[in-house]
């Protein structure tokens, strides 16, 4: 760690190197090994197995009620994770069996040593999605809280003429004193034709948005995975700073970002399709963009329009890039799957379309691909090296987009199916974005 974050406060402690894990790891280990230690006979041949039976138990109910009965993870429950949920259980068993031969400052030191042994498994857990490198990404009052749309922000001002061949930046002239940050709302976008109930979306505007004459931006539509929500990509995703950064690097040009919901709820599975279970299709080919439209004053047209996300989003970019391609002309795929999926493609079929296995394929992506040519798409895939389980899906997504005509790249980082590769892949493809879309050369 470095002595700027030291010196900076806890909230900027690096929660994935440093000093940080290791000593929670120190603490937690300690503290389970003094839980399991006593110097009772009988605390070793009865009281202890009956805590290791137990833990085994639950923690082997834990995994087949996420897996089996509750289902939020299509993939499953990674096995890594599900370790150190076991160890947190074990933990807390170990103290159940404890308390009761234990005085008061027993009583403090165990709940204590409980404590350091859920930190220590919920920071490997950490450590396995990097969800929150600090604890400033992590949600809490000290996250900046996003304003509201001003009644400037779809006001119809002047706006800069692009002459035909020549990008934004090209003819682009920053006024004196433009900021050097954007600006962050929260608003609902309502599923006025789909019926969807979203939650609320958030709003990225750009600094070179605030300018008279105000230049037509591109926009990125962006979506969190599942489970997940739209404040994944503001917290954990660190959205804000990137695009200030590529703003920076172009005069205060960036696109204009919507990080909307596909979901409805933390754990809900809509498979980002028309089904039984929601019409998320329309809300995203419809009603997201009508709202766009209505409401900010940005570039018009597929080729300004890109849609992307993470795993489950990404997943849902591919879909909509072939089931609505007049709507969106780009999309970014960050770890997303070859398939929506509910677990088994008869899982599927059987919940989402009544068994109609026509009615899944028509709108299946690679399904879409395999019988359509989509020469004027372009598409951006991101995957983790050491993903084994996503990794092959987006070789397999690369061949079908290029066969299908797409102009489509795939870009390998260092890293798993975590959030490390998420940010490094949304950084490293925003100049892909505004070449897409016109913004830059």
């Amino acid at each position: 760690m470095s002595r700027t974050q030291w010196a900076s406060g806890p909230l900027d402690w690096s929660l994935l190197t440093g000093a940080v894990p290791i000593v929670v790891g120190v603490l937690g280990a300690a503290a389970l090994l003094a839980l399991c230690l006593s110097r009772r006979r009988h605390w070793f041949t009865r009281w202890l197995p009956l805590a290791l039976l137990l833990a085994a138990g639950l923690s082997w109910l834990v995994a087949v009620a996420v897996d089996d009965w509750w289902k939020p993870f299509p993939e499953g429950l990674p096995t890594t994770s599900a370790v150190w949920i076991g160890v947190a259980v074990l933990g807390l068993c170990v103290a159940l069996f404890r308390l009761p031969g234990l005085r008061w400052r027993g009583w403090i030191g165990a709940l204590l040593a409980v404590v350091l042994v859920v930190v220590l498994s919920a920071s490997e857990v950490n450590q396995e999605f990097q969800q929150y490198p600090t604890l400033r990404d992590a949600p809490g009052p000290w996250q900046v809280q996003p304003g509201v749309l001003s009644a400037a922000d779809n006001g119809k001002e002047p706006t800069v003429a692009v002459p035909p061949g020549r990008t934004l930046e090209d003819v682009w002239k920053p006024p004196t004193g433009l900021s050097a940050r954007g600006t962050l709302s929260s608003t609902p976008i309502p599923g006025t034709r789909s019926g969807f109930v979203a939650r609320s979306a958030y709003i990225y505007l750009p600094p070179a948005y605030q300018a008279r004459p105000r230049p037509l931006l591109p926009v990125l539509v962006l979506m969190a995975g599942q489970p997940g929500s739209p404040e994944d990509w503001i917290n954990s995703g660190r959205l804000v700073s990137f695009m200030d950064a590529y703003a920076g690097a172009h005069k205060g040009l960036a696109p204009v970002v919507a990080v909307v919901d596909p979901l409805g709820s933390e754990l809900a599975n809509t498979l980002c399709m028309d089904s039984r279970i929601a019409k998320v299709q329309t809300y995203l080919a419809q009603d997201v963009p009508d709202w766009i439209t209505s409401h900010l004053q940005v570039a018009s047209g597929r080729g300004a329009r890109v849609i992307g996300g993470l795993s489950f989003g990404g997943t849902c970019a591919l879909q909509l890039a072939v089931n609505a391609p007049a709507v969106y002309g780009s999309f970014l795929d960050l770890s997303g799957q070859d398939e929506p999926t509910l677990g088994t493609r008869s899982q599927t079929v059987s919940e989402a379309f009544g068994g109609d296995t026509a009615a899944f394929l028509a709108v299946d992506p690679l399904e879409v691909m395999a019988h359509t040519s989509f020469p004027h798409t372009s598409a951006a895939l991101v995957v983790g090296a050491s993903d084994t389980l996503f990794g092959p899906q987006q070789q397999k997504v690369l061949v079908a987009c290029r066969r299908a005509g797409m102009r489509a790249s795939l870009l390998v980082l260092p890293g798993g199916h975590d959030w490390k590769v998420w940010r490094d892949g949304l950084s490293q493809e925003l100049p892909w974005v505004g070449r897409t879309t016109g913004l830059t050369p």
